[in-house]
C-alpha cells in the first residue's frame, strides 16, 4: 500500500470525528438552555399596625412613702411595731415619754378654769351696767369700761380653749401612730434617744409597695420618634418589667406620667408607669428592664433580620419582582423589634423580600422565589435543599 494513501486518509477522517463531536455539543448546550435562575426565600410584606415597643431600664420606687418623725419634744420609751413588717394607718409605732406634755396640758386646763371665772365676773358687771345705764344711774364711761372688761374676758377665754387643745394634741404626739398603709422600715433611733429637739427626728419610714411605681426616660431623639410614629393610631401605653432571670412579670403596668421638660445633664424626658404588686414580690430601688409599649406604628412593615442589607448608600432589601427578577429597594428601618426590622418606607405592599439566599441573588438577575422559612421551621420539618444548604455552607 502506497503510504501517501494513508496519510489524507486519516486526516479526512479526524476531521470528520471532529465536526461529529462539535455537533452533539451543540445540540447538548441547546437542549440544557443554559444554568437555572438560583431559588431563593423570600417573605411577601404587607403594611400593618406595628406595636411600638422600646427596651428601656427603669428603677422601682414606691407608690407612697411615708417619713415617720417625732413631732413633740421627749425621751423616746419604747418601738411597738416590727420591723420590716406591714402596719396599717394609725397603728402604733412608737411611744414618747409624755410626762411633760401631760404637765402642760394640766396647766391649760388651770389656765383656762381662770380665763374663765374672769370672763363670769366680767360678763356679770357688763350686765348690771347695762340695766342702770337707762335710768342714768351709770356714767357712760363706766359703760363702755364694763363692756370692754367683758369682750377682754371672752378672748381670754377663747385663746386658753386653743392652748388647751394645742396641748392635747402635743401629747397624742406622743403616742406616734403610722400615716399609710405600708411596709415598716428600720428603726432610725435608739429607745431613750432624745427626740424632736428643735427638728422634727426620723424614726423610720413606712413605704406603700402593694402598687409601685417604676421611674425611666426617653431620650429627646426617641421621644420624636414615638410622636411621629403614633400619627393617626396613639394606641395604648403599657409597660411589661422583665425579672432579673429573664422571665416577664405577670402583671402588665400603665403610664401614668410623662414629663414636659428636659432634663438638661441627660438630655431626656422622664416618665413613670404604675405596676400593681399585690404579692409584694416586687421591691423599691430596684432596677429592672422594661419592655414599654407606646402605641401603634401604622403602615409599617416587619422583615426577619436576614432580609436588610446595609452598604455606603442606604439600608436596603433584595425583592424579587412579578417579572422573576431580583430588583434593590433603598428603605427606612427603624429598629430591631422582636427578630424584626420595622420598615416604615421604601416598600409597597405584596412585595417579595428575599431572606435566605442572599448571596445568590443579583439585582437584574432571574431568580426562583420560594416560600422562606425560619431556621426552627426548617429543622423540624426536615434538612434544607442541596442548594439551600450549599449556600448555608458559604455563609459559614
Amino acid at each position: 500500500m502506497n503510504p501517501r494513501s494513508v496519510a489524507p486518509r486519516s486526516v479526512m477522517f479526524a476531521a470528520a470525528l471532529a465536526i461529529a463531536l462539535s455537533a452533539c455539543g451543540g445540540k447538548e448546550q441547546a437542549q440544557g438552555g443554559g444554568m437555572p435562575p438560583p431559588e431563593v426565600g423570600v417573605v411577601t410584606v404587607q403594611p400593618g399596625d406595628v406595636a411600638l415597643q422600646k427596651d428601656l431600664v427603669g428603677r422601682l420606687a414606691p407608690f407612697r412613702s411615708a417619713d415617720v418623725r417625732a413631732r413633740v419634744p421627749g425621751v423616746l420609751q419604747r418601738r411597738v411595731y416590727e420591723e420590716g413588717k406591714d402596719v396599717k394607718a394609725g397603728q402604733v409605732m412608737f411611744v414618747i415619754d409624755p410626762a411633760q406634755l401631760q404637765a402642760e396640758v394640766g396647766q391649760s386646763q388651770a389656765s383656762l378654769a381662770s380665763a374663765e371665772a374672769t370672763f363670769a365676773n366680767a360678763k356679770a358687771a357688763a350686765d348690771r351696767a347695762r340695766k342702770l345705764a337707762p335710768a342714768k344711774f351709770v356714767s357712760q364711761s363706766d359703760l363702755d369700761n364694763a363692756l370692754a372688761a367683758e369682750r377682754s374676758a371672752s378672748a381670754a377665754v377663747k385663746q386658753a380653749q386653743a392652748a388647751l387643745a394645742n396641748a392635747r394634741i402635743n401629747l397624742g404626739y406622743a403616742t406616734v401612730r403610722a400615716p399609710i398603709d405600708g411596709r415598716a422600715g428600720k428603726q432610725q433611733v435608739t429607745e431613750g434617744a432624745l427626740v424632736g429637739q428643735d427638728t422634727a427626728t426620723l424614726l423610720t419610714t413606712v413605704d406603700q409597695i402593694d402598687t409601685l411605681y417604676v421611674n425611666f426616660s426617653l431620650s429627646v431623639t426617641e421621644l420624636e420618634q414615638v410622636r411621629r410614629a403614633q400619627l393617626g393610631s396613639p394606641g395604648e401605653y403599657r409597660v411589661q418589667v422583665v425579672l432579673p432571670d429573664g422571665t416577664p412579670y405577670e402583671r402588665q403596668g400603665t403610664i401614668d406620667f410623662s414629663g414636659d421638660v428636659v432634663d438638661p445633664a441627660t438630655g431626656a424626658i422622664a416618665l413613670r408607669a404604675r405596676i400593681p404588686n399585690p404579692d409584694k414580690t416586687l421591691l423599691p430601688g430596684t432596677y429592672v428592664t422594661l419592655k414599654a409599649l407606646l402605641g401603634q406604628q401604622g403602615n409599617a412593615y416587619l422583615v426577619p433580620q436576614a432580609g436588610l442589607q446595609r452598604d455606603a448608600r442606604s439600608a436596603f432589601v433584595l425583592v424579587v419582582g412579578k417579572d422573576g427578577k431580583v430588583a434593590r429597594k433603598d428603605v427606612v428601618a427603624d429598629r430591631v423589634q422582636n427578630g424584626n426590622w420595622v420598615i416604615s418606607s421604601g416598600l409597597a405592599a405584596g412585595d417579595q423580600v428575599v431572606v435566605s439566599g442572599v448571596q445568590r441573588a443579583q439585582p437584574g438577575q432571574p431568580a426562583k422565589a420560594a416560600p422562606w422559612q425560619p431556621e426552627g421551621a426548617k429543622t423540624a420539618q426536615g434538612p434544607a435543599p442541596a442548594g439551600e444548604a450549599k449556600d448555608q455552607a458559604t455563609k459559614d
